[in-house]
């Protein structure tokens, strides 16, 4: 099991599901935590939660659609713990709906968040793990590698993310940093909650991008989020690529690039 004692890792989109599955467990291992976020109620019960049991951590309300936001979280970091080292890029939501009725604003209300906002993130901690030879992981989806009907804004997102993690991954190899995609199936998370699907998205479409099969006990989901969580913390265990299959709803992938 990777430790991160010592060291600085800031997470966006740490309120609520994998999110918050990934705070708990770089608290677990021993990290100084910044978490990010729009929901600052739910931050501060989670960072309360984690400083008593000992943690080191942080709550920053950001909001990955607002230059500027990102900034101030990175620097929330430096000044709290002095360095940052893993980056992981989670902040994001579902735009799902047959493409006859969706907008060209829908599509772009879509890649603000997830596309943009990653982005934004990356660019405002760059220095920061460039300095510490640490980590960037990009939580993608299996909706980056297939896309089903009703998904086209959620699908090209995360296909556009998965771009970015591979060139970067090439790029930044040569100064140390790491970039990892993480892959997740369908997990228990509240995208359900976030999916605009106010555009007539069928109910299937719905559920194949945000939450298939929902009726399932949330136990179980809730066990693929802390899987997607444990191999964010893990990849220089794991470095190897395992591709999402069709038709599994557990299914994840994770790549890194080489070091």
């Amino acid at each position: 099991m990777a430790n991160f004692s010592g060291q600085g890792v800031l997470i966006t989109g740490a309120s609520s599901g994998i999110g918050e599955a990934l705070a708990r467990e770089f608290a677990r291992r021993g990290a100084a935590l910044v978490l990010a976020a729009r929901r600052t109620d739910r931050l501060d019960r989670l960072v309360a939660e984690l400083t008593a049991g000992g943690a080191r951590a942080v709550a920053v309300r950001c909001d990955v659609t607002v230059d500027g936001e990102p900034e101030r979280a990175a620097a929330a970091a430096r000044e709290r713990f002095g360095r940052l080292d893993v980056v992981v890029a989670n902040a994001g939501f579902g735009v799902v709906g047959p493409f006859a009725l969706l907008t060209l604003d829908d599509y772009r209300r879509q890649f603000e968040t997830n596309v943009f906002g990653v982005l934004r993130t990356l660019k405002a901690t760059l220095a920061d793990v460039r300095r510490t030879r640490g980590r960037i992981a990009v939580i993608g989806s299996v909706s980056g590698h297939i896309a089903t009907p009703g998904s086209s804004p959620y699908a090209m997102s995360k296909f556009a993310v998965r771009a970015l993690a591979e060139a970067l991954g090439h790029e930044l190899a040569r100064s140390g940093v790491s970039v990892t995609l993480v892959s997740p199936g369908y997990v228990a998370s509240e995208i359900p909650a976030h999916v605009d699907d106010a555009r007539g998205a069928p109910d299937r479409a719905r559920d194949r991008v945000a939450a298939p099969r929902g009726r399932r006990h949330r136990s179980r989901q809730g066990g693929r989020v802390l899987s997607a969580a444990r191999a964010v913390a893990d990849v220089r265990r794991h470095p190897e690529v395992r591709r999402p299959e069709p038709g599994r709803a557990g299914a994840l992938s994770a790549r890194r690039s080489a070091r």
